[in-house]
């Protein structure tokens, strides 16, 4: 049974870290650490860019959260640490790999949700400033993102 609970708040931590990504890139990455964020704006030559330094800083909570499970025997905090890790490689497998095509994979996806997250992704790119940004999320599609596309394939199918 406790192993449920462990598994559950597993689960809870991870979908609470949309909202955690969603403020954090909106307040954050476009706020007073903009200076990190802003070359993830621009075209830029290479793979790396200041933005990648985000994976480190936001890696730092699941550390500390196995690191004083392991100190303090407290399995609540691996549980914790690992919904913030999951979250983590949820990100990079999206962001970088489906969306931004670090790695060649799914780069002809005609899936819908594949579909919905590059253009809203493809809409926050259009901002190359800090200021008046738009879908800050990462694995949660807004809406009108959604109809977007939904009436895109309509559209397709008519013709």
């Amino acid at each position: 049974m406790i192993y449920i609970l462990y598994f559950l708040v597993t689960i809870a931590v991870f979908g609470a870290m949309e909202w955690v990504a969603w403020a954090t890139h909106k307040y954050i990455m476009h706020g007073f650490m903009w200076f990190l964020h802003a070359d993830h704006h621009q075209p830029h030559e290479g793979k790396m860019e200041k933005n990648d330094w985000f994976a480190v800083i936001f890696s730092i909570p699941s550390i500390l959260c196995f690191a004083l499970g392991a100190k303090y025997g407290n399995p609540w905090l691996y549980c914790v640490g690992s919904g913030i890790l999951l979250y983590g490689i949820a990100y990079f497998l999206v962001h970088d790999i489906i969306v931004h095509q670090r790695v060649k994979w799914f780069s002809r996806s005609k899936n819908r949700y594949i579909r919905q997250l590059r253009w809203a992704h493809k809409m926050h790119h259009k901002h190359l400033k800090a200021e008046n940004g738009e879908s800050f999320g990462f694995l949660f599609v807004e809406k009108k993102y959604r109809d977007k596309i939904k009436r895109d394939e309509q559209l397709q199918q008519k013709d």
